[in-house]
């Protein structure tokens, strides 16, 4: 899928004083969130994730931002600013890099050590890294950047104002406002206010709970809600969750403690993000609590920790549903907890993990029928108070699908905020002199990774994908002889992904002998156009007959 907005224009040569902004994932879908900035010949990027595949993309395993614009401009880059260790901000780092390997990574402590293992797996060695924590200021190239604490569903989230002569712009990264988090860090809106009495000349926020009236319920509130799945729960508990929802394991591990159960996670990243976590701080394991066995106790004393809350086909929890796991199998009466909000694009595929479980006999708790899990992201009355504290020139809206963008920018406008930019990925936005405008766009798309191959299937390979999976294919072989006009050989028909019975071809396969035999008569020899003749006659047929589209492979061979 291409952005190139050609009605926008190619934009013009940055002028002197001014701070140019490129997203280039992340506005129109939730997901590969990534924004460039530029000032005086130099670039910073802030955030490079990626978007997880939906149905309508067979075979892809991950989608990136499109690199494209900035391609030949990778050495102006001075850093890459990582605001929180979430997969759709984080997952497209070792793919940039592998273009050019030492640009320096910058990101809280947590979040860097998320980045790590990504690193060693694509074998990304002395990638320059830099630490940074909230009230931290760093200076790279032309750029001043000050780090600010905010609350969302993993810790040590960021936020990062970006300063240059031509203005400030104040990124959120994702973020809410809980006034009781887990672990006592809230979002800094002191420091918010001190960057507005200053002056934010543009103000990118969180859009994705932008549609959603009120405040997000805070995590301590879903406490109760584990609590009493915990006490219900007779047999073994398996708990889906994200696996770098440190916050979330957190509480699955004190009311684990709490009922005199054992925890052994189950998925490789949720073995490794948590040990990560423990080893740094982040996550406080009650004594003798976690195991390393799925069976170190009677199954009326274990919880399983367990990836695949958004219904991932390779993920535990959904091999567990199809019983395809090698270790973990589902007995009547356990009890499944999907600790996760739905993510937009999932919903199918949770819901048939959902019905999977219930076939065979667990009693499935999920938020839509228990308080068990709450949203990571701001929702509209704490954005409000954000923009009544910030107080910003110019607000363009980031992070979500279009609908949350356009919610999250009439949000701004209600509270007087001067200049509101609805963009999406590819639009650049230039600010000068106070003012940001969108001059224009950049063309960029999505970037499949397709087993070892990046950037190499195309929206036709998919298209062809899609037909393959949804409407079959047929194949016909064909030998002429090109001398008497005639057919030697066939047509020898064959279909796969048709319910129909072989016998159906019978009707068409006259037909096909005749187009071709009339098409040798009229002069027409090239076994390329004789193909198309077939493809003609079948593809007529299929859809009449059949009410199918499917791929249909002519082979004409000459005697």
């Amino acid at each position: 899928m291409s952005h190139m907005h050609t009605e926008l224009g190619t934009p013009p040569a940055l002028g002197t004083n001014t701070l140019r902004v490129i997203p280039l994932g992340g506005l129109g879908e939730i997901g590969r969130n990534m924004t460039v900035f530029e000032f005086g010949g130099k670039l910073l990027i802030v955030d490079c994730g990626v978007l997880f595949p939906e149905e309508h993309h067979p075979g892809v395993d991950l989608i990136l931002p499109d690199f494209g614009p900035i391609r030949d401009r990778l050495d102006d880059v001075v850093a890459v600013v990582l605001t929180h260790g979430h997969e759709d901000h984080i997952g497209g780092v070792p793919y940039l890099l592998r273009e050019r390997g030492n640009i320096p990574v910058v990101g809280s402590k947590l979040t860097l050590a998320l980045v790590e293992p990504k690193l060693r797996e694509h074998r990304l060695r002395d990638v320059p890294q830099h630490v940074v924590a909230e009230n931290d200021v760093l200076h790279l190239g032309p750029f001043e950047l000050e780090f600010v604490a905010v609350n969302h569903s993993i810790p040590d989230a960021l936020a990062v104002a970006v300063k240059t002569p031509a203005g400030v712009a104040l990124h959120t990264g994702d973020f809410k406002m809980d006034q009781l988090p887990l672990d006592g860090r809230i979002t800094d809106l002191r420091a918010f206010a001190r960057l507005g009495e200053a002056g934010v000349d543009l103000f990118l926020t969180d859009s994705t709970n932008a549609d959603v009236p009120g405040f997000t319920v805070a995590e301590r509130n879903i406490t109760p809600a584990i609590d009493a799945v915990f006490a219900s729960s007779s047999q073994r508990i398996i708990v889906a969750s994200f696996a770098s929802h440190v916050h979330r394991v957190q509480q699955v591990l004190d009311a684990a403690a709490k009922h005199g159960r054992k925890v052994a996670y189950v998925g490789r990243s949720m073995v490794r993000n948590m040990q990560i976590a423990r080893d740094l701080g982040y996550l406080h394991v009650p004594d003798g609590v976690v195991v390393d066995k799925i069976d170190a106790a009677p199954p009326e004393k274990m919880v399983l920790m367990s990836t695949g809350s958004q219904g991932e086909p390779m993920a535990a929890l959904s091999r567990i549903a199809n019983r395809s796991h090698q270790q973990v199998s589902l007995e009547p009466g356990d009890t499944v907890l999907l600790a996760s909000s739905l993510i937009p694009g999932n919903e199918n595929a949770v819901y048939r993990v959902i019905d999977g479980l219930t076939k065979l006999g667990a009693r499935v708790v999920h938020k839509g029928n228990a308080l068990v899990h709450v949203s990571g992201h701001a929702s509209a009355g704490e954005l409000l108070y954000c923009y009544n504290i910030v107080k910003p020139s110019n607000v363009l809206p980031v992070h979500g699908e279009i609908r949350h963008l356009h919610a999250n920018g009439a949000l701004a406008t209600q509270t007087g905020v001067p200049n509101v930019l609805l963009a999406e990925d590819g639009y650049v936005i230039d600010l000068v002199d106070g003012h940001a405008s969108i001059v224009g766009a950049v063309e960029c798309g999505y970037v499949y990774v397709d087993g070892s191959s990046v950037g190499e299937i195309t929206d036709s390979e998919l298209k062809d994908r899609r037909i393959l999976r949804d409407e079959g294919f047929i194949s016909v072989v064909v030998v002429v002889d090109s001398t008497n006009g005639k057919i030697v050989s066939g047509p020898e028909i064959q279909a796969r992904g048709l319910a129909e019975d072989p016998s159906v071809f019978d009707e068409v396969t006259p037909r096909i002998v005749d187009a071709i035999e009339q098409s040798l008569r009229d002069g027409t020899h090239d076994t390329k156009q004789l193909q198309q003749v077939v493809r003609r006659v079948l593809g007529s047929f299929a859809g009449r007959k059949l009410r199918r589209r499917p791929m249909i492979i002519p082979i004409v061979l000459e005697a």
